[in-house]
């Protein structure tokens, strides 16, 4: 199969990650913090030590201030649910997931929170002065996505964070999309808060992730449990990065996690970008020229696009198309709705979805040219 479907989780992983993971779950699978023999201590240092490559590669001054959760998702729930007061005011883009419109959606009803959103043009970019214009006296936090799930628009983060620190807001990036090939350094851009998954762009397996809050900041957790740490106390932990890591840590997938962000490293972030960047730019050229197609993507220079190419063909149904690449073409790709319902109604695509092709480290030039082939020859049954 011709994998294009890398914004839902990326596929394959490096060879790395199989063989760390393996390696993990065969010779130190203890649960790390909880007991003082060996497997626990060994367990206990490979999470450390993902930590600090996570660190790292983020610019993140303190490992301790990285907690693990299971999904970008779950970090994002904890911020906003953890910080935003009653009658708080928030500002976000047209361009967000459902992991943020959701949780503010319930915040609304239960603490009357009020929501502004900044709107972007028809291909989902956003100007940065519209988020400074919708600030308030109880602006109490400015969230924006890294980059569109839907269409691979990149944000202005680092204006917007820039923006966040002259007013004094803590700014939340949700870095789900273009983590791993779109550079982050939490410092030059202001982040209070930084949440990834690990399966995407970062190579990791699923149900890995993490959250990053800048020191001196405390964010009520969403959960209480046992965290291996102050184990007599009938009181959560406040210290980082236990107060946010109750149970049991996924430790072959950090493990994982930790492999797919050193297989980038060694490959380099801005070659990765580079590559990624070239292929859909022959994408992108081939596309646009075949009848009745419609593109909802940024032309892919100067860093505009993560590696998404987001068209309908015709008045064909999106799922429709998705389902003809797949089972005639053997392409995996996604149609329809992609959890961001206001960034379908910032591109016009609210009634019938789009086809979202999505590119990895892994694919070639010759399966993007067999899956142009493939759109030009469904354009003819229009």
């Amino acid at each position: 199969m011709i994998y294009l479907d890398n914004a839902a989780t990326s596929f394959p992983k490096p060879y790395i990650v199989y063989d760390e993971m393996e390696r993990c779950l065969k010779e130190y699978c203890a649960n790390p913090g909880r007991s003082g023999h060996k497997m626990s201590i060994d367990s206990g240092i490979a999470v450390a030590e993902a930590r600090e490559v996570i660190s790292q590669f983020f610019n993140i001054s303190s490992p301790m201030q990285v907690s693990f959760t299971k999904n970008a998702t779950e970090a994002l729930n904890i911020v906003l649910h953890g910080i935003i007061p009653q009658g708080g005011h928030v500002i976000i883009t047209s361009m967000e997931h459902n992991s943020v419109l959701r949780p503010l959606r319930a915040l609304e009803k239960s603490r009357e929170v009020e929501l502004s959103i900044a709107w972007g043009n028809k291909l989902g970019q956003i100007e940065p002065d519209c988020i400074k214009r919708l600030i308030k006296r109880n602006t109490c936090l400015i969230e924006c996505t890294l980059s569109s799930n839907v269409n691979g628009t990149v944000m202005p983060v680092e204006d917007i964070g820039r923006i966040a620190g002259e007013n004094n807001i803590n700014f939340l990036l949700d870095a789900s999309q273009g983590a791993g090939s779109i550079s982050v350094d939490v410092e030059k851009m202001n982040i209070a808060f930084l949440a990834f998954p690990g399966h995407k762009g970062l190579l990791g397996p699923q149900g890995t992730g993490g959250l990053y809050i800048k020191e001196g900041i405390k964010v009520a957790p969403l959960l209480q449990g046992g965290t291996g740490s102050f184990s007599s106390s009938l009181e959560q932990p406040e210290m980082m990065p236990d107060s946010h890591e109750s149970g049991t840590l996924n430790v072959p997938g950090i493990v994982g996690l930790k492999s797919g962000i050193m297989f980038i490293n060694r490959l380099g972030l801005l070659n990765l970008q580079l590559f990624k960047s070239s292929l859909l730019n022959i994408f992108y050229k081939e596309i646009k020229n075949i009848k009745g197609v419609k593109i909802y993507s940024c032309i892919p220079e100067h860093g505009s696009n993560s590696g998404i190419l987001a068209i309908n063909i015709g008045d064909f149904d999106s799922s429709e198309i998705a389902e003809m690449l797949d089972k005639k073409y053997n392409i995996a790709v996604r149609g329809g709705f992609h959890c961001a319902p206001l960034a379908h109604k910032t591109l016009g695509t609210e009634n019938r979805g789009l086809v979202r092709f999505s590119l990895g480290c892994f694919n070639t030039i010759e399966e993007i040219e067999y899956a142009i082939k493939a759109v030009y020859e469904i354009s003819k049954c229009i």
